[in-house]
């Protein structure tokens, strides 16, 4: 198992090691590079995002996870309780 190694260095040594630094994040290693002892900038690796499963879809993804109860179209509480008809 490779772990990730974080290197810094300052300008000048990151232009004449471009393709050795570039190489260690290849690796997945990260590179801060510093102006005068000040970070500036950090070289890491793009994380690709995991692939989806060729069967799974946004639509009908939730399918068989919801109970109803009762009938949709009653109302919840019975109409003697109802305000608006008194």
């Amino acid at each position: 198992m490779f772990l990730a190694m974080s290197k810094t260095v300052n300008v000048a040594e990151f232009k004449d090691r471009f393709s050795e630094l570039l190489a260690l994040v290849e690796q997945g290693g990260e590179v801060i590079v510093c102006r005068r002892n000040v970070p500036l900038a950090r070289l890491e690796p793009i994380r690709k995002p995991a692939a989806r499963k060729a069967q799974q879809s946004v639509v009908g993804c939730m399918k068989g996870t919801v109970r109803i109860h009762g009938d949709l179209t009653e109302p919840c509480i019975p109409e003697n309780d109802w305000e608006m008809l008194k």
